[in-house]
């Protein structure tokens, strides 16, 4: 099973003050680079796209445009194009910052469980709520992404075959405000 990580890097930052990808993250780097260097701890020499900005230290890996126009738009971008080939995509945003190689280590091994034909896009129910962000996504599944008309990231994954797992780890909460950021980075 050849994994992939799909790092979404596109927001505006504009509550940041500047773009959450690039941002300093606590464990050293940025928060785009934190989140590559988590999967790539745990899936050595694995295939890496972002969608978005470049990795500051990382401007080595491939990359393609967002449209900035939500995640959902940039999904069904990156879909129709041509990307490196893996089996499974790990797809993250770049604010999901609380990731470690263990949590992702455990998420994939209860993806596999769940769904181990890997025919569904896997992701989890946090506190009620659906996150496809940070949910394992088959590379068979990006001629439906492709082809959708969903605006919304919710809608895109009701529209294709999925799975929600519940799950109550913090991985799942983004920093979206500076006073996340505060919290996050033990400053608040």
């Amino acid at each position: 099973m050849n994994r992939g990580l799909l790092l979404l890097t596109g927001g505006s930052g504009t509550r940041m003050g500047a773009s959450k990808h690039a941002l300093d993250h606590p464990a050293g780097g940025s928060w785009g680079g934190h989140l590559v260097r988590v999967f790539e701890s745990v899936f050595p020499d694995s295939p890496i796209q972002v969608l978005g900005e470049a990795i500051p230290e990382r401007p080595d890996l491939p990359r393609q445009d967002d449209p900035r126009e939500g995640p959902a738009v940039a999904l069904h971008t990156w879909a129709a194009a041509e990307a490196p080939t893996a089996d499974l995509w790990w797809v993250v945003a770049c604010d999901q910052v609380r990731w470690t190689a263990d949590r992702l280590r455990d998420w994939t091994a209860r993806c596999d469980a769940a769904d181990p034909r890997h025919t569904s896009w896997v992701m989890a129910l946090h506190n009620g709520r659906l996150q496809p962000l940070g949910g394992w996504l088959p590379d068979g599944l990006r001629p439906a992404i492709a082809a959708s008309t969903a605006r919304a990231l919710k809608a895109l994954a009701a529209s294709l075959p999925h799975l929600a797992l519940p799950s109550l780890g913090e991985e799942w909460v983004d920093v979206d405000t500076p006073e996340e950021r505060e919290t996050f980075e033990g400053r608040g």
